[in-house]
């Protein structure tokens, strides 16, 4: 697989912090409204061809966007679906010291993936600018579920959970289909709701609204499996769990213990972007279910919800341990998670961020001696 597939052994999730031109350039065309879409777009190419020369730079081989044409991580995506709009309401989602701006994902129409869909210009123009490995980052099917309240899923048809799985697999494997033929062979589904199905809260609160949350890790397994598994033998799927993070907070905790036969054996998943920065990810024994083979785990040693440099013998030290579950090869590594999952950002510098990829480079050379 690795010597058609990219994958490699320094890595990062995605998003990057929102340069301040970027953010005013936002400001003004999006709720000023005093210049327009293609002065804003203009203002992103430049920000994100200097966020490519930097990551290249760090010695990355593979480079993302920054997200810097999104405002969340998950919502712009499904926002241009087919069948899929964003509402604004009063209260938004709570995380532990933070509450989310008050946008809500709702289903009002049949599901489907667009040919026009804008992330397939968004990965056009990276994949211009970049010299290296280009990758693009989008929700996973689970997310069109978790986070879209029964409430607000309105055709009729979609009452069955049965047929709302099937047209959301259907809809990404036209995704899928689609980055392929614009010509990405590194795509990432950030599929952080297995992570949240670890936590007993949260696991609760799904059973009192009458779903199994074992069942639902199996569902959303397959809807990955299913939606994947008809691609070209030469592209990377990716998956990054965590428990959220919006500037510098979190939303679950609990170790990785209840999903990961589910997502390491039944999604097809390449390479799994793992958050292990905190004692709220639990320990290292579920790598021990990891199969033999060229699956990869970056395991996220490294936080983005501080400046704070991690040390390198310390890091040696967690894959040293980690390698008593899972094979020292099979494992890679990466930050814990994105630097700036909404346009707001992590509580850091672009300077710490910077060193922070840096250090993942320099630990992958130091342990695998390259990236």
């Amino acid at each position: 697989m690795q010597d058609k597939k990219p994958i490699f052994r320094a890595d990062h999730v995605g998003s990057l912090l929102r340069p301040q031109a970027v953010k005013d350039a936002r400001k003004t065309c999006l709720e000023d409204g005093s210049i327009d879409s293609a002065i804003l777009a203009q203002v992103e190419d430049e920000a994100i061809r200097q966020a490519v020369g930097m990551q290249q730079a760090t010695g990355l081989r593979a480079v993302t966007d920054g997200e810097y044409r999104r405002s969340f991580w998950h919502y712009d995506f499904m926002g241009h679906l087919t069948g899929f709009e964003l509402v604004e309401r009063e209260q938004g989602l709570k995380f532990s010291g933070a509450v989310l701006r008050p946008i809500f994902p709702t289903i009002p129409g049949k599901l489907d993936f667009p040919d026009d869909h804008p992330m397939l210009s968004h990965f056009s123009y990276l994949a211009s600018v970049a010299k290296v490995q280009p990758k693009i980052s989008i929700p996973g099917p689970s997310c069109c579920h978790f986070r879209t309240a029964a409430s607000d899923i309105l055709p009729a048809e979609y009452a069955d959970l049965d047929v709302l799985f099937a047209d959301i697999t259907a809809t990404y494997a036209k995704a899928v289909k689609a980055f392929y033929a614009a010509g990405c062979r590194y795509l990432q589904m950030d599929d952080i709701f297995f992570a949240y199905l670890c936590d007993a809260k949260i696991r609760a609160e799904k059973k009192a609204q009458g779903q199994d949350p074992d069942w639902l890790v199996a569902q959303y397994a397959q809807m990955m499996h299913d939606a994947i598994k008809d691609r070209p033998d030469d592209m990377t799927i990716a998956m990054h769990l965590c428990r959220g993070n919006f500037q510098s907070t979190w939303m679950a905790q609990g170790a990785y213990d209840p999903v990961a036969d589910a997502v390491f054996n039944q999604t097809g998943i390449d390479v799994f972007f793992l958050e292990y920065d905190s004692e709220r990810a639990g320990g290292l024994a579920p790598l021990r279910l990891l199969p033999k083979g060229q699956q990869r785990v970056m395991a996220g040693f490294i936080t983005t919800k501080s400046g704070e440099l991690e040390d390198t013998d310390a890091l040696r030290r967690k894959f040293d341990e980690a390698s008593k579950f899972a094979d020292l090869e099979q494992l890679g590594i990466a930050p814990q998670c994105g630097f700036a999952s909404t346009e707001e950002g992590n509580t850091l510098s672009e300077d710490e961020q910077k060193r922070k990829l840096e250090l993942v480079v320099n630990t992958a050379e130091l342990i695998w001696g390259g990236v």
